[in-house]
């Protein structure tokens, strides 16, 4: 498994810190490898073994550990007196009222935390109340591009358009890349898929008719880069005869975003300067949920590859928004430490009408922050101060 210096690098000045360091992220994205890195370099570093109680709650061993006070007994039976200890708990979500024992060990044990979790319970809002603002949070997303290359060995120059192709339809979950088989690969996905549903949607939320969250979830899966509208989405629906209102879409859009399966983008009125409250475009966290979908739609590669670089620009630490002009959109309005850039996404800039629409989008945008048109394209078609870049390159930066 590849280190994860992207992550390990942003975490490392919290260590020995008395915030609770919090690591979110779906299910199987590698955070559990991340803690373990994490171990490693702790130890290095002189850290003993006896001072470290690191547990997984979905390893069936630590399956009696069902709440607060349990965890409370067992950690404190594992503590060493008089020197520091280092918790980890992976999936911690699992544990009932955890907060309380996380709350209860900062209180009184000299020790440094380290939790993950992969739904709705560790999202940042519930963070403020659970833990009194005493942490800070670590997004973990899938494999970037970059990182499946690495894990493949390959530099820059072994990587072309088909490993692309490839990362495009089935994703960077880390323990794909174990299979070459087409059937496996789908066989993981889709398992990976049903346990997310199961255990993060159906169970915590108490949903009783699976097969209309099932259909959501498939259109959802199969759109991935377009704007959200509930009345269009309930209109398509009733068009193939299933009536599912607007009120239960927004609700199973929440759910399916509590469990990290999509990111909601907002759109941003770069004129206005202000975060607009209607239509979220909808993202995938991983791509290669698409492929288990089983609607028979096509997606196009520019919303794929859209869906990538929003991706690469939350890994970055962007807060990513869609941009909003007075004659159309932007794809991306990123923003970083104050800083800000623009991002239009494309396949090829085939003919002079494309290559016109995507740098033409930047007419209205006044200000002087970088402007970047992104496409698989090797010629350079950077022109007036915007940055043509190809994707791959690109993705391969950091």
């Amino acid at each position: 498994m590849i280190r994860r210096e992207n992550y390990l690098k942003k975490i490392r000045p919290f260590y020995d810190n008395e915030l609770v360091k919090v690591i979110l992220g779906i299910r199987r994205c590698g955070k559990s490898v991340l803690l373990q890195q994490i171990i490693e370099e702790l130890q290095n570093s002189g850290i003993k073994k006896e001072q470290i109680i690191s547990i997984n709650f979905e390893d069936l061993q630590y399956s009696e550990i069902k709440d607060a006070q349990a965890l409370n007994d067992y950690v404190l039976d594992k503590v060493v007196k008089s020197k520091r200890t280092y918790l980890f708990f992976d999936e911690i979500q699992e544990v009932d009222s955890w907060e309380k024992a996380i709350n209860s060990f900062r209180a009184t044990l000299d020790c440094d935390i380290y939790i993950t979790g992969s739904n709705s319970r560790l999202m940042t809002g519930d963070l403020a109340t659970y833990l009194s603002g005493r942490y800070i949070s670590f997004k973990i997303m899938p494999f970037s591009f970059a990182e499946t290359c690495l894990y493949k060995g390959l530099r820059r120059e072994q990587v072309d358009e088909e490993l692309m192709m490839e990362y495009m339809k089935w994703g960077g979950m880390p323990q794909l890349l174990q299979f070459e088989n087409e059937n496996e690969k789908r066989a993981l996905l889709q398992d990976l898929y049903n346990s997310i549903v199961l255990r993060d949607v159906l169970e915590r939320y108490k949903i009783k008719d699976v097969g209309i969250l099932n259909r959501v979830l498939e259109y959802l899966l199969q759109t991935p880069s377009q704007l959200f509208s509930a009345n269009a989405v309930s209109k398509y629906f009733e068009s193939i005869s299933l009536k599912i209102s607007t009120e239960t879409l927004y609700n199973y859009i929440e759910y399916v975003t509590s469990a990290m399966i999509i990111e909601k983008a907002k759109r941003y009125d770069i004129r206005g300067k202000r975060v607009l409250t209607r239509s979220d475009k909808i993202y995938l966290t991983d791509l290669g949920f698409s492929a288990i979908a089983n609607t028979g739609k096509k997606t196009e590669i520019g919303a794929l590859l859209e869906n990538i670089i929003y991706n690469e620009l939350i890994v970055r630490g962007y807060q990513v928004y869609v941009g909003k002009t007075r004659q159309g959109e932007i794809d991306f309005v990123a923003t970083k430490e104050g800083q800000k850039e623009y991002y239009q996404v494309a396949y090829l800039l085939a003919t002079a009408d494309v290559v016109e629409r995507e740098f033409g989008a930047y007419k209205e945008v006044m200000d002087n922050y970088p402007k970047y048109v992104l496409s698989l394209d090797r010629f350079d078609f950077s022109q007036n101060g915007i940055i043509h870049k190809n994707i791959i390159d690109f993705l391969m930066e950091l």
